[in-house]
């Protein structure tokens, strides 16, 4: 019996050790597909990572790009501000000079000049159409034996 035992107790310590071996390699696969998941993922986030560096670059220089426009632009305006200033100064000193000139600023426009500073709240081409049928409409021109 003895060796019977001997066999009963080899098999079970070949089944226990197929068994653990069984485990580690299960164990080991699931590791595998974790690692692989996990360099997947870090793969995804670096190409995101790149990504979003690149836009922040690109970013970064329309900014600068938008930043060089305002300046040109407030310059732009100085200057404009500058030259306006100018011309009501050259203006101004035209009128003391000049009585005729001075008289004839002091005029209102005419009614005509006047309708073209109109500037109505239009939005869209029916708001237009609408604005210049209520307008008064232009006379054709006659001659003085038609009336």
């Amino acid at each position: 019996m003895s060796a019977l035992r001997q066999a009963f107790l080899a098999i079970a310590a070949v089944i226990a050790l197929a068994l653990l071996f069984w485990g580690q390699h299960q164990r080991l696969q699931v590791e595998k597909a974790r690692s692989t998941k996990a360099e997947e993922r870090l793969q995804a986030l670096q190409e995101q990572s790149e990504r979003q560096a690149a836009t922040i670059v690109r970013l970064g220089g329309e900014v600068q790009a938008e930043r060089a426009a305002q300046t040109s632009l407030r310059l732009t305006q100085n200057q404009l501000r500058q030259e306006l200033a100018n011309s009501l100064n050259q203006i101004q000193e035209l009128e003391h000079e000049n009585a005729v000139l001075a008289d004839w600023s002091r005029q209102p426009l005419p009614v005509a000049a006047r309708r073209l500073r109109e500037r109505p709240a239009i939005t869209g081409a029916a708001g237009y159409r609408q604005w210049l049928s209520s307008r008064r409409a232009v006379q054709p021109a006659s001659s003085e034996t038609d009336r």
